[in-house]
């Protein structure tokens, strides 16, 4: 039958399973059966249980009536003969005395809602029976040499059928099992819940659920890429390949740029001349810058702040010392990206238009002068 039973009372794995085999076989094609033998749906019918049990009693008796015509098989076929009212073999084995599928109503309490029964297992197994050659299976499995394949007999379908109605009355006789409580099982796991070690344990947040669905699109990603590597070793050497060139290619741009910011050389240390402004230290050329400003001289104390931050400059080793450059030939010494260029520009201008141009000076001259140089590095201890 194909209506769904309870767990507890409906088909058992060590009873019912085994009757059930050959008709599961028959079913399925392993036993021949003709696509005309069967009838077609025979319908439905509303019935009680008790109702249910007289069909499922006298379902029985009729598979018994056909398993009788079957042992006596002379006298049966001498009577169709006879007759030549019916083509089968066994007329006890007409399927078409099963009668239409039930719909069975449960008493209250024992299940929720009608159970639909069909018997067209039964039509199957009384079609098989209503013919007198037995011949070897013929299924799905049929073209499969098998030598451990047993040939299910006819008569051995018939009495497993008739097992199978007998548990299925016995079923119907068996109380139902009303809905389970499960109070105290639920006020078990409240209590385990309510413990200490699980008072930390929360839901999992967005973030979590989108970090765990992008560690796994990246774990699928890599995976892939792992394996069609694995098919396709030239990638590899590619990958190696791209990844020297990007390096390289890193650092000779790092290079190129450290040329750019700074296009003085560092030079070897060699004893500086007399003359040069850096063999004069710095601040001896800002206390006289600061001697001439007390006095009001201005031209004379930017000339001092001036060479103060050549002085600076040359002793940080910028450029090889050389009294005879002129002002301009200092500022071409320096990386028009250096940020020191800008100050020693103002610093120069101011310079040439007071020392070389006779251009008056003031004191504002002077300060703007000690701030530019002060920019350069050279400001008062």
């Amino acid at each position: 039958m194909n209506s769904p039973r309870s767990a507890s009372t409906w088909w058992s794995v060590g009873a019912g399973a085994a009757p059930a085999i050959p008709l599961l076989l028959l079913a399925c094609g392993f036993l021949p059966v003709r696509a005309q033998d069967l009838t077609a749906d025979a319908g439905w019918r509303d019935v009680s249980a008790a109702e249910y049990q007289q069909h499922l009693a006298a379902l029985d008796v009729l598979v018994a009536a056909c398993q009788t015509q079957r042992t006596t098989r002379g006298a049966a076929q001498g009577a169709a003969q006879k007759s030549g009212a019916t083509k089968l073999d066994f007329p006890a084995c007409d399927a078409s005395q099963v009668g239409p599928n039930d719909r069975v109503q449960w008493p209250a309490g024992a299940a929720s809602g009608p159970r639909e029964v069909r018997y067209d297992w039964l039509r199957v197994a009384l079609a098989r029976a209503a013919r007198k050659d037995s011949a070897a299976p013929q299924g799905i499995l049929g073209a499969i040499p098998n030598p451990n394949r047993k040939t299910v007999t006819a008569d051995q379908v018939l009495s497993d059928a008739r097992q199978r109605l007998s548990d299925d009355a016995k079923q119907v006789q068996l109380p139902g099992e009303p809905n389970p409580d499960y109070a105290a099982e639920r006020q078990s796991l409240n209590a385990i819940l309510a413990e200490r070690a699980y008072q930390g344990v929360s839901e999992v947040s967005t973030m979590g659920r989108f970090q765990e669905w992008l560690a796994n699109k990246l774990d699928r990603f890599f995976s892939g890429l792992i394996r069609f590597g694995s098919r396709s070793p030239w990638l590899v050497w590619l990958l190696w390949g791209l990844l020297v060139a990007g390096v390289s290619t890193l650092l000779v741009w790092l290079l190129m740029r450290i040329e750019w910011q700074s296009r003085a050389q560092l030079i070897p240390d060699l004893a500086t001349g007399p003359g040069a402004p850096s063999a004069r230290e710095w601040q001896l050329w800002l206390r006289d810058a600061q001697a001439e400003a007390a006095k009001g001289r201005w031209r004379e104390a930017i000339h001092f702040v001036y060479w103060a931050a050549i002085a600076r400059l040359e002793s940080k080793r910028l450029w090889p010392a050389d009294r005879a450059r002129t002002p301009r030939e200092y500022l071409e010494l320096m990386a028009a990206s250096d940020a020191r260029t800008p100050n020693l520009a103002a610093l120069t201008r101011s310079f040439e238009r007071t020392w070389y141009g006779g251009r008056a000076a003031a004191a504002s001259d002077f300060n703007a002068a000690l701030e530019q140089a002060a920019a350069l590095g050279v400001a008062a201890e």
